[in-house]
């Protein structure tokens, strides 16, 4: 059985994430919906969607989305009860009717091949459900390693609501709690599969709404998304960077020393460790241009420890 979980805090557009809830050819799901103390109560429009699926909500007294989003999903996911499977449907986003009947139609092969991560073809929604991009299709299966550098280069787009995945691939690795969520998702794809393919429904559509009232659409949360970043990178250079191909690799390296330098004063062991991952890629080339890189740091370095103490 499907759980699909929502973290509902917005009204605005809500409605249009429930009817695509209730015109699903498949009804074989339960939707939890966990209010994060939001001002915008929901119960007159839900109260319009009786019968129409199932679907429980909860009203948690206190907001935890402002500190950490993260918290606030896995308050929502301990309200799932003996489902195997979770969706996780932002409160703005919109299935089209067949997502749910082409995860059944899959499912025997999904298991089959032992896969704990499935994605939907996505496309984006504006304020006025125009859609605002072209509609993003994958390989029928994918390393979770390819899949997200193709997202880095820019090749594809990815968000929380277009996955269901497995509830002992969350219990297994949680969700990281980064600053506003950001790269918590592209991460937790990476954890969850487990070193298994990502399977890809490209037959049904999730359709992600970027407007000035979510994260990504804002411009307000840049410092926080930075640090987002950095912690991400960090995981995935530290602990994943033996999934990727080596030319993946180099450039993952290359955008994290970008990420530290950014810090402006940037740690020796950190240099020790991009040092040590260089010559395990093994470009010769790369690798003296990373040691230009490292010695006109530390020149630059040591010229305004200098000049400071002199003027001291």
């Amino acid at each position: 059985m499907l759980a699909i979980v929502i973290p509902y805090f917005k009204l605005s557009f809500f409605k249009f994430t429930l009817d695509s809830l209730a015109t699903q050819t498949d009804k074989r799901f339960t939707v939890y919906i966990g209010d994060d103390a939001s001002p915008e109560n929901p119960n007159e429009l839900l109260e319009k969607y009786k019968g129409l699926f199932n679907f429980k909500y909860q009203y948690f007294e206190k907001n935890l989305g402002s500190d950490s989003l993260v918290m606030q999903w896995n308050r929502c996911m301990a309200l799932t009860e003996n489902e195997e499977w979770i969706m996780i449907l932002g409160d703005d986003d919109v299935l089209s009717e067949n997502v749910v009947g082409d995860f059944y139609k899959n499912i025997d092969e999904i298991k089959n091949i032992n896969s704990s991560v499935i994605r939907f073809s996505t496309a984006r929604l504006d304020e006025l459900n125009n859609l605002t991009s072209e509609i993003f299709y994958h390989p029928k299966t994918e390393k979770p390693s390819d899949f997200y550098y193709r997202r880095h280069k820019g090749l594809t787009r990815s968000s929380l609501s277009e996955h269901i995945f497995s509830k002992n691939g969350y219990l297994q690795f949680g969700f990281r709690d980064y600053p506003l969520a950001w790269h918590s998702d592209d991460i937790a794809w990476i954890d969850f599969s487990n070193n298994n393919r990502i399977f890809n429904i490209n037959s049904s559509i999730v359709y992600v709404r970027v407007s000035n009232l979510s994260i990504t659409g804002q411009d307000r949360n840049v410092e926080k998304k930075k640090i987002a970043e950095l912690n991400f990178f960090k995981d995935l250079v530290y602990e994943k960077f033996d999934l990727f191909e080596k030319n993946q690799m180099l450039d993952f390296l290359i955008h994290y020393e970008v990420i530290i330098k950014r810090r402006q004063k940037v740690r020796l062991k950190e240099w020790l460790f991009l040092f040590k991952k260089y010559i395990q890629i093994g470009f010769l080339g790369p690798f003296l241009q990373f040691m230009k890189r490292f010695l006109k740091y530390y020149l630059k370095l040591l010229f305004l420890n200098h000049t400071h103490s002199l003027a001291v």
